[in-house]
């Protein structure tokens, strides 16, 4: 059978009607509450035209049949309903990333050919200054917030439409072909819109089998039914990675795939360590998810200085950005009894290996135990690795995207056939070794070619991070007459410390050859990153290049 998003969230509604689901300032919604808030706004996306037109097995791997709301938000229940009522109107939801200027807010809306949008009312200025630019965007839905900003004209209110009855010629029917669109994070480039089909990606990341290794995966709403009344509001976790990036999609979506519920902390636009903490003690959140160390190490730097009952707090996920053996270490120390799970994916390619730290256990730095239809193929794309056989690019099977939308060329570079499988390849290098684990190099695209040495930027970062001193980095390369392309780290020192290049270089030298130790270290008082946390190689490139002039 085939699993779509929608079906998957009314069937633990259906059989968790009144657990909570989700926190969030004043609010304590269950799942039939929710259930029905996600109703209405369908309702409302179906009355207006919107859905599907073209159904799957007619179309290219890079193609839409459907039309597309964009999500303008920032977290909240409001991100969640429309995402699923997109689903359950058979109109496919895409993510809308709220930094963007007008030019790039322009790009995505036009690339996704958007026909729907729903944003939050402090965005609603950028929306006015790009709507005439986009003659196929004719549904607005805004969300109210303490911005102020009056609703624009032609524009609905959310809440005004989540009682929308149901339309007389009835409601379509979704099914696992449809469309879950994740836009890539276009930090080393535009954004591209990964298609994937709801099935695939339900079961590749968003809870139809286990996330670690060897557990079995769901093969009917039975087998969904049975596992949420078995687990019901066990697992909760707070939402700190906005819902406009991949990884909190997923999270979110295991968590209710397993009978759970969500805390968002009350303030979305800026992380606070100590609320976040206060929130965690208060719920006795069992779960936390960050990315790397731009949000593991505030809260770690709160909790050795602050006073927290933590003792409901049993794991702390990453993905997305690397968490340094530092911060690693430190976090057990300060809460002995946590697990952390490091996780590895992409927008391309789902979940792909896992590792778990707990106090005392020997840890390999970037090692992964990869899932059973993950493995490394050769760089030249000609077969497929064996344990011990060396470097190439990490690739997964089975329940991968159909494509880039709107894309023919990169989606078939990107998904290839190998021996009659299609791989999901989005660029990470990896060394695939004896033992059967999968050592994670770093993206080829952020990868520095320095003296005819390739070196993973991501490498030189952990390596940095080792210095007590440094509180964040981001390495990148520059143009350099000697070596082509030299390393460079831009290094941001925690609060009432620092170090000499020297000392940096050291501490470096201790884990990494000497060719790959930066050859200038740059100082920058914050490291620019997105809001999920992830490196924004761009403005590192081009700080260092002018740092260079």
């Amino acid at each position: 059978m085939s699993f779509d998003l929608s079906t998957v969230f009314r069937t633990v509604a259906e059989a968790l009607p009144d657990q909570q689901i989700l926190i969030w300032r004043d609010q304590r919604l269950t799942y039939a509450q929710m259930d029905a808030r996600i109703d209405g706004v369908a309702h409302y996306l179906v009355a207006q035209g919107l859905g599907c037109h073209t159904e799957r097995d007619q179309l290219e791997n890079h193609q839409s049949g459907q039309d597309h709301v964009g999500l303008y938000l920032r977290n909240g229940n409001a991100y969640l309903e429309a995402m699923v009522a997109g689903y359950r109107a058979r109109v496919a939801p895409f993510n809308v990333n709220y930094r963007y200027v007008e030019e790039e807010l322009l790009y995505l809306l036009a690339d996704s050919k958007a026909r729907a949008l729903v944003y939050a009312a402090e965005f609603a200025p950028h929306v006015q200054s790009v709507r005439g630019r986009l003659p196929e965007l004719r549904v607005l839905i805004q969300v109210a917030d303490d911005s102020g900003n009056e609703l624009l004209p032609d524009a609905v209110d959310y809440e005004s439409i989540i009682g929308t009855p149901a339309p007389a010629a009835g409601m379509p029917t979704p099914t696992g072909n449809d469309l879950y669109i994740l836009y890539t994070g276009g930090t080393t480039g535009m954004p591209k819109g990964v298609l994937w089909r709801q099935h695939d990606i339900f079961m590749s990341a968003m809870g139809g089998r286990p996330f670690m290794a060897g557990g079995e995966q769901l093969n009917t709403y039975d087998d969904l039914t049975a596992q949420v009344r078995a687990n019901a509001g066990v697992r909760s976790l707070i939402l700190l990675p906005p819902l406009m990036h991949g990884a909190a999609q997923w999270g979110v979506f295991n968590t209710i795939s397993s009978g759970g519920w969500i805390a968002i902390p009350d303030d979305v636009k800026r992380f606070d360590a100590d609320a976040v903490l206060r929130l965690a003690e208060r719920e006795r959140v069992l779960g936390i998810p960050v990315v790397g160390d731009a949000m593991a190490r505030p809260l770690l730097d709160q909790i050795e200085k602050g006073d927290y009952d933590l003792s409901g707090l049993m794991a702390m996920t990453n993905g997305g950005a690397t968490l340094s053996p530092t911060v690693r270490d430190r976090l057990l120390t300060a809460l002995p009894n946590l697990m952390i799970l490091d996780a590895v994916g992409a927008s391309e390619s789902g979940a792909q290996m896992t590792t778990l730290a707990t106090k005392g256990a020997e840890m390999k730095a970037a090692t992964f135990t990869p899932l059973a239809d993950t493995t490394v193929v050769a760089v030249d794309f000609s077969r497929v690795l064996q344990p011990g056989d060396g470097e190439g690019w990490l690739a997964r099977r089975e329940f991968v995207p159909l494509g880039y939308l709107g894309d023919a060329e990169k989606t078939a570079r990107t998904f290839p056939t190998i021996d009659g499988v299609r791989w999901s390849i989005p660029g990470d290098k990896a060394r695939y070794l004896a033992d059967g684990q999968i050592e994670l190099l770093g993206r080829d695209s952020v990868t520095i070619n320095s003296g005819g040495e390739k070196i993973f930027a991501e490498e030189v970062e952990r390596a940095v991070a080792s210095h007590p001193a440094v509180y964040d980095v981001v390495v990148t390369g520059r143009p350099s007459e000697r070596w082509g392309n030299e390393v460079v780290a831009i290094v941001q020192f925690a609060e009432g410390r620092s170090a000499t290049d020297a000392e940096l270089a050291e501490a470096c030298r201790a884990h990494i050859a000497d060719y790959k130790v930066p050859k200038a270290f740059v100082h920058s008082e914050k490291i620019v990153r997105s809001p999920a946390g992830k490196a924004d190689y761009r403005w590192a490139k081009a700080l260092a290049t002018e740092e260079n002039v």
